[in-house]
């Protein structure tokens, strides 16, 4: 979460709060935040990290993705907010 509020991208495997933090990012909606992948293996690893360095040839596309991390609201107040969300919706 540091990293994305301070602008680097990250490449993450999917798992725990990882994959609920980073949003992979798609080249043609400007969504998301960093890179995924969810297999333990090195060639999908290797495939982001090349999706990285694409979207990082283009200056325009890296500004808003690191954008896209950094106007993320990862607080413990967002976070507790959501949880008392949840935990309204499960009493009823």
């Amino acid at each position: 979460m540091y990293s994305l509020r301070d602008g680097t991208i990250p490449i993450v495997r999917a798992v725990g709060g990882l994959d609920d933090t980073v949003h992979n990012f798609d080249m043609a909606s400007g969504t998301g935040n960093g890179f995924k992948f969810s297999e333990f293996r090195s060639d999908k690893f290797l495939e982001k990290i090349y999706e990285a360095l694409f979207a990082y040839s283009d200056k325009d596309t890296w500004r808003k993705l690191q954008r896209n991390g950094m106007t993320e609201d990862n607080s413990w107040e967002n976070a507790a907010g959501k949880y008392v969300q949840l935990y309204q919706m499960t009493k009823g």
